[in-house]
């Protein structure tokens, strides 16, 4: 691994080396960094490029999130660059003269000072709007959003644009599974279950931005194969002492209530942060399976109604401190963590017969369960900026400990046609704790090659170590008593040690950043009852390709490859038996293998509003949910298995238009085709494919300076996944907005799901699995929101810090 990982490093700087020696400066071009009054980036600074006769301005643009600006292909002449700010003073930078001679012009760090007469009763405000299209990534600036007030992680996760998540929590992006979902730019390394339960236990308050991105660079871990989805904590760093207190109240069949604490204060020096949020939430749900059981011999009929009650209360936090040690040296540290509990009360009843509308038995089944999950993370982090051009290096440590418990008891009652029990009830119950514990180190250099180019490289290792109990007992002689043949223990221990290096080259109009990340994989299955052991081990080359053309003034193209890994999450890898009632149960594959994507995406932007992207997937050897009945007990169970391929084509359309000016509309359209297949599915080769598409639509209007209504609504079709035929889902959601006492006090009304449209419809693509189940749950809910501002709101540039730490999160279960 060391010797590969060296060969690697060597062959990129040689031909990084190569690729500078080949820079020649192109036409006119003027670029600078503008700096806040303490020598910290200023992002979103209005910049002009005027006309040094006249003051006629030639073109405008606001400064990115490290304060840089450009303005390039500039014509001979003379130019003026005028910057400005509310409560700073005006900075006029020039004449610069464009010609034969000199056609680029490197200004450096511009620093801004605060305009003293401008101070009092000034707030800086730099809102951006609810769906941003980047180059790289769409970013949904969910902060300030009406609908996402009250709402979960999840539930916001569910209105992004491309995105689709099923009842069980399961992500999709833009037609595909297996997205890595990262908060604060760390990967939360969970099975799909309890990735679900985090999100589920994340209050939307809390959130400032939610970031799709489709294609990541090398620099990202390589797990995800249709992309990332990366969800930015809030964290004000205003000077002085401030904050914001927040509480919710929500009602659909059952009360909702949520509220938070968030906490800043900021000196010269010093920066300590903190928040908490707390959601209380009683739901419905109801899954209704009809199937048959088909046999040589005869036919069994089923039809199941199961109806549950979750009373969830949960909790999340963060806090941390940055020790600015001087202008260029950053020391910080973070930790945050959640606790989610709840008790689930679930009602069974299973009619049996041999034709349909039959009853010839039934079982009645009254199945509780209480769980308790509870994660913590500590970061420690350290940032140098080597000098002025923007080189730096950053070191992050991690250490994250899960731990979770459920215990589920079964209490089955077995009737005749007539009612009358037919023999003693059979009652078992489980147990399942569960600890996860997660080390991790990362190292990130970044080396600016004069004006035009960047050098990134980077080394991570991590050790994850997961410990699965499952504890079976039954019901006898009125006692529990063990069963050994049902109960396992799984231990799972995996390495991974990655390097990476990036190099971003811009030219005249035109961007290229090519990359490429190495991982080296260690792992270690042990199903301790079972006596059997998996290993692995395995080195994979990661490469990334993006281009970036501007065409014209308002139009540019894109392509962008990148090759990604999905890993099978822990508890997928468990063999043994998780029930959910007396006939549905899942169980884990200990042979699953990790499944490989190649994507290719092309894009056309114009104006930097209408973006369309045309995109081709090929994963191997993909991790597909497989969902089969079994007819010798007569029981439907749903396990992980790896099909052969699967091809995805998507074409994405995304639109947002400014009707007036006081109404703005985001629209984002995706079509795909998905295609699976396998040679050997139950004994015969498998292909499945189906044309879908989803739509998502927000229109805001601005009824006065302190007032909005906002409205979204989106349609997903019937779609193919895996074996899996789901029907459409569609829904529509609307809130209110509006601020009192100089925007310090905020109230937002919103409701899910108006019309009470959602369900859920599954059927199977497989001829010989006859079965039908259909979901429903408490999809409209009422929320009313309050949040009150306070404290010093001295001007300054907000600067959102992600941290920097990759630790590996994303397979750990985490609270319903």
């Amino acid at each position: 691994m060391k010797k590969n990982t060296t060969l690697i490093f060597a062959i990129l700087c040689l031909a990084f080396s190569y690729v500078k020696a080949q820079t020649a400066t192109g036409d006119g071009e003027i670029s600078a960094r503008v700096l806040d009054e303490t020598k910290k980036a200023f992002p979103y600074a209005t910049v002009s490029l005027l006309n040094s006769g006249d003051s006629s301005i030639v073109k405008g643009t606001l400064t990115a999130e490290d304060g840089g600006f450009q303005f390039k292909g500039l014509k001979a002449g003379s130019y003026t660059v005028s910057i400005y700010v509310v409560g700073y003073k005006k900075v006029l930078k020039g004449p610069y003269l464009i010609s034969a001679d000199k056609k680029v012009y490197g200004l450096g760090d511009v620093q801004l000072a605060i305009d003293s007469r401008e101070l009092k009763g000034v707030e800086i405000v730099k809102q951006r709007p609810l769906i941003e299209r980047q180059i790289d990534k769409t970013v949904i600036n969910v902060e300030n959003s009406a609908i996402a007030a009250g709402n979960s992680a999840l539930e916001i996760l569910e209105r992004a644009p491309g995105v689709t998540v099923d009842r069980e929590g399961n992500v999709s992006l833009k037609g595909k599974q297996g997205v890595m979902i990262m908060l604060d730019g760390k990967p939360t390394y969970l099975s799909s279950e309890q990735l679900a339960n985090l999100l589920r236990s994340t209050e939307g308050n809390a959130i400032q931005s939610i970031e799709l991105i489709t294609n990541p660079s090398a620099k990202y871990d390589a797990a995800g194969n249709s992309g990332i989805i990366n969800i930015k904590l809030k964290k004000n760093q205003n000077y002085g002492t401030n904050g914001s207190l927040s509480a919710g109240a929500g009602y659909g069949r059952y009360h909702k209530a949520n509220g938070g604490l968030t906490m800043n204060h900021r000196e010269k020096k010093l920066n300590v942060f903190g928040n908490f949020n707390y959601g209380k939430n009683k739901r419905y749900s109801g899954t209704d399976i009809v199937r048959v059981n088909n046999t040589i011999a005869d036919k069994t009929y089923f039809d199941q109604v199961n109806t549950t009650v979750r009373d969830r209360n949960n909790s999340n936090y963060k806090a941390g401190a940055d020790y600015f040690i001087d202008e260029r040296n950053t020391v910080g540290f973070v930790f945050n963590g959640y606790n989610s509990n709840g008790r689930n009360e679930s009602d069974v009843l299973t009619l049996i017969g041999d034709r349909p509308g039959k009853t010839d038995s039934s079982v009645v089944a009254q199945n509780p369960g209480d769980y308790k999950y509870t994660g913590m993370t500590y970061n420690l982090n350290y940032k140098v900026t080597i000098d002025t051009s923007g080189q730096e290096f950053s070191v992050d440590v991690d250490y994250s400990r899960y731990t979770g418990s459920e215990d589920n008891h079964f209490n089955n009652r077995y009737f005749n046609a007539a009612g009358q029990p037919l023999k003693s009830a059979y009652l078992f119950r489980n147990a399942s704790p569960s600890e996860t514990n997660i080390r991790a180190a990362k190292a990130d250099y970044t080396y600016p090659i004069g004006k035009a180019m960047k050098f990134e490289a980077g080394l991570k290792s991590s050790l994850v170590k997961t410990d699965n109990n499952f504890i079976f007992e039954n019901f006898e002689g009125n006692a529990w008593m063990d069963d050994p043949k049902r109960s396992n223990q799984f231990l799972y221990d995996e390495n991974i040690n990655a390097a990476y290096a990036n190099l971003n080259r811009k030219f005249k109009a035109t961007t290229v950043q090519l990359g490429l990340r190495a991982e080296q994989t260690n792992s270690k299955g042990n199903s301790i009852t079972d006596n059997k052991i998996v290993k692995r081990h395995y080195l994979n080359l990661f490469p990334s390709v993006f281009v970036n053309h501007e065409l014209a003034k308002n139009h540019e193209m894109g392509f962008s490859y990148s090759r990604r890994i999905d890993r099978p999450d822990y508890e997928s890898l468990n063999p043994f038996i998780s029930y959910l009632d007396l006939y549905s149960f899942n169980f884990g594959n200990p042979f699953l293998k990790p499944q490989y994507t190649n994507s290719f995406e092309l894009s056309y932007g114009y104006k930097k509003t209408l973006n369309v992207t045309l995109g081709y997937s090929h994963t191997t050897d993909v991790i597909t949910d497989v969902l089969l009945t079994d007819t010798a007990t007569k029981t439907i169970f749903i396990s992980d298995q790896n099909l052969a391929t699967q091809d995805s084509y998507n074409l994405n359309i995304s639109c947002p238009v400014q009707v007036t000016k006081w109404w703005s509309s985001s629209n984002n359209l995706t079509t795909y085709y998905n295609n699976f297949k396998t040679p050997d599915l139950l004994g015969a080769p498998y292909e499945s494919g189906r044309i879908a598409f989803n739509l998502n639509t927000t229109q805001t209007i601005t009824l006065a300076p302190t007032a909005s209504v906002e409205w979204s609504g989106y349609y997903q079709s019937r779609n193919v996944y895996g074996t899996l035929l789901i029907a459409p889902q569609y829904g529509v959601d609307l809130g209110l907005s509006k601020s009192f006492m100089d925007k310090k006090l905020s109230l937002k009304l919103s409701a899910n799901d108006v019309f009470k449209l959602q369900r859920s419809s599954i059927t199977s693509t497989l001829p010989s699995q006859d079965y039908v189940v259909s979901e429903r749950w408490e999809s409209r809910v009422f929320r009313f929101t309050c949040t009150y501002r306070f404290g010093s709101n001295a001007i300054k540039a907000a600067r959102q810090r992600t941290g920097g730490s990759e630790a590996e999160r994303n397979r750990v279960k985490s609270g319903r």
